[in-house]
């Protein structure tokens, strides 16, 4: 048994073209359904952050999401879209959904009311509140779902083997053709890139984090962290009335 996860990585490295491709395969079925879950769920819990109503339509939503099982929806959608692609993404989309759609209602509904009120009282228009505000201010905490939700879907990805949609799926779930070596290391390459879009994630996220949130997060004042955003926003409005002028 030892000697299977040694021979794991020799298997990697012999059938590295194969491996490869299944990579690519499988990076292209998880995004193909974290894009859609994007495309659906951060647009529908900001405007309703934004509105500060329905939050048991983003709550119960989300936690319908999260009570299905993703083998369940598989085998739910399978008579309806066969095997494939196609099955495999629906089911990714329902399960990369929820976090999405709950940390971006959260993020939006959370900013800080006084720092949503000096910004109105600045000139800013609703819209604007939104685009260079509260969605500044929520970007870390929206990035942090959509990281939850990309590795949700990398690891249940994996599934995709068993319903002849392609990805790392197709060596985990084969034994009987690559030996339990080959299974073990399609799991070594599917927990790397677990890690590897853990890490991404983190450095988009830091990469959006507003300056003012990465001054608060070195021990300055959250009053810093309204200024700085503020002065930019107010920046920017000046320079819009110039331009109309």
């Amino acid at each position: 048994m030892s000697n299977d996860f040694v021979q794991a990585f020799t298997f990697i490295g012999d059938n590295h073209s194969y491996v490869l491709g299944r990579v690519w395969s499988h990076l292209e079925i998880s995004g193909i359904a974290v894009g859609i879950a994007v495309a659906i769920g951060l647009p529908i819990g900001i405007v309703l952050g934004h509105l500060h109503r329905l939050s048991f339509l983003a709550i119960n939503i989300s936690n319908l999401g999260r009570a299905l099982p993703s083998l369940a929806i598989l085998v739910i959608f399978l008579p309806i879209v066969g095997v494939g692609e196609t099955d495999v993404i629906i089911a990714l989309v329902i399960l990369a959904f929820p976090p999405m759609l709950t940390n971006a209602y959260v993020a939006i509904d959370g900013v800080d009311p006084e720092t949503v009120d000096a910004a109105k009282g600045i000139g800013l228009r609703p819209w604007q509140v939104l685009l260079r505000v509260e969605l500044p201010l929520a970007l870390p905490l929206i990035f942090a779902g959509v990281r939850t939700a990309v590795v949700f879907v990398i690891a249940t990805a994996t599934l995709s083997g068993f319903f002849g949609g392609g990805g790392l799926g197709d060596i985990i779930s084969n034994e009987a053709s690559f030996h339990l070596s080959g299974v073990i290391g399609g799991t070594y390459v599917l927990i790397a890139l677990a890690f590897i879009s853990q890490f991404v994630f983190l450095g988009l996220e830091r990469a959006v984090t507003p300056t003012g949130l990465k001054l608060q997060a070195r021990g300055f004042r959250s009053s810093t962290q309204t200024q700085v955003l503020l002065n930019e926003a107010g920046g920017n409005v000046a320079a819009e009335s110039t331009d109309a002028a």
